[in-house]
């Protein structure tokens, strides 16, 4: 069983509740209006016997954090497929379709608003980064659709939605993780090279408090412009100052052009690294991997991740659902990485989920299935496990009580439909291929909380 961690507010509420304070809930009620208004049919309506559930993937397509939406799409095409193949959902196939917001909140929420008003079926949405979260969420609970969002901001840890679940750790955990496996390999004068969009901002403040109750020093802390095409000055900053190690998330290109830097600045020689979890991705590994070199970077690269299953009854089917997708992505990064990537593990979870809950809710209404996601996520006395769609379908067809555990692990929400798991080490093998090289205990996450 893996142990639950529990959240602390980071501070950020204020930014959403200003949010909602000034008017941008009752933007679901336009996206609604507009929604009753087409063709298609409304949020928390079931459409048509035998017609198409959608999924929408509302997350970045295009700007710095474009590989994220695509990640995400994979897991959603691999579970819908698998789904399908197991009969769909009350007599409903399922579909993913891709919703751009560019990882911008001005641009996320007129993105939310035409997601709505033009998407026929839509049964579930996922994605939603910390990049647009705190903009899109009030819109979607508005309009009464189950959410399962990947953002980590700290805010949601104490701010209630009805329709809103997540099975990933809010970025102050994911900081103190990284101070652990700094504190782990020995390491005592830090680094910080954080990307400027909203999502990496969000680490630097909660690694900065830990740094400091780690008894360690903050040796520099540089913030990547990821639209700039060089990172030269910020480079040598950082190695003016030698660390003993890097923090770092700065996707799309950025930590690739900016490590290389940091390398030839240094004599060739590349400074250690530790990433948060969005580092473990194939597109990551290939534009890094190719700017200072599989081994260099195999050699000195750690990053924390949420636990997850590596063999068993629930990695089987996710494993086939993902690699039933090879060959179908842009993607030529090692697909393999698709199989501890955070957002492919947690929404195929996610989807599953509510694909389940659906079933026995005998609705795709979200206002009617969405309270059956805890019930099966975290069990009630006497269910029956299960570790897949079709294996719960066939439970649920003999009249049993089920319980979902996929390959993030068994569940556990709280009141905010929060749940996370614990931590483990991550690193890069030569050839891509990712390796767990320990894990990190509550115990250590709270000594720096």
């Amino acid at each position: 069983m893996l142990t639950t961690l529990r959240r602390t507010n980071s501070g950020r509420r204020p930014v959403l509740a200003a949010f909602i304070a000034a008017g941008v809930a009752t933007a679901g009620s336009a996206g609604l209006a507009a929604c009753a208004s087409s063709s298609s049919s409304p949020a928390g309506t079931s459409p048509a016997s035998g017609g198409t559930l959608t999924v929408a993937d509302l997350a970045p397509f295009s700007g710095p954090d474009a590989a994220l939406g695509p990640t995400y799409l994979v897991s959603c095409d691999g579970a819908t497929q698998t789904i399908n193949q197991a009969g769909g959902v009350l007599g409903h196939k399922l579909t993913c379709k891709g919703v751009d917001t560019r990882g911008d909140p001005a641009d996320a929420v007129p993105a939310a608003r035409q997601m709505f008003a033009t998407t026929s079926g839509l049964a579930l949405v996922i994605g939603v980064t910390s990049d647009e979260a705190a903009s899109v969420v009030p819109v979607i609970n508005a309009d009464k659709m189950v959410v399962f969002a990947m953002t980590g901001q700290s805010e949601f840890d104490s701010v209630h939605f009805q329709y809103f679940y997540r099975l990933v750790p809010p970025d102050l955990e994911e900081s103190y993780a990284m101070i652990a496996i700094a504190q782990q390999l020995g390491y005592k004068k830090i680094a910080l090279a954080f990307g400027n969009d909203i999502g990496s901002q969000t680490f630097i403040q909660p690694a900065i408090s830990a740094i400091g109750k780690a008894g360690m020093t903050l040796a520099a802390n540089e913030t990547l412009d990821l639209s700039a095409s060089t990172f030269r000055t910020e480079a040598q900053k950082i190695v003016a100052a030698h660390p003993d190690v890097i923090l770092t998330e700065a996707l799309g290109p950025t930590d690739a052009t900016f490590l290389s830097e940091v390398k030839q600045l240094n004599g060739g020689k590349m400074i250690p690294v530790i990433g948060t979890s969005a580092t473990i991705s194939p597109d990551w590994y290939k534009s890094v991997a190719a700017a200072v070199g599989a081994p260099v970077l195999a050699s000195g690269f750690h990053a924390d991740n949420l636990v997850t299953e590596t063999s068993g009854p629930s990695y089987t089917p996710f494993y086939n659902a993902i690699m039933s997708q090879r060959g179908k992505t842009g993607s030529t990064g090692n697909f393999a990485t698709y199989l501890t990537a955070p957002g492919a593990v947690h929404l195929y979870d996610g989807i599953n989920l509510a694909a389940l809950a659906m079933t026995e809710a005998k609705s795709t209404s979200p206002a009617v299935y969405a309270p059956y996601i805890e019930k099966i996520g975290d069990g009630t006395p006497g269910a029956e496990v299960v570790y897949s769609f079709a294996q719960g379908v066939a439970a649920l067809k003999q009249g049993k009580a089920i319980r979902y555990e996929g390959p993030g692990g068994p569940t556990s929400f709280d009141s905010y439909h929060d749940s996370t798991g614990i931590f483990q080490i991550d690193t890069y093998s030569p050839s891509g291929a990712v390796q767990v090289s320990g894990n990190i205990t509550p115990a250590q996450l709270r000594a720096l909380s």
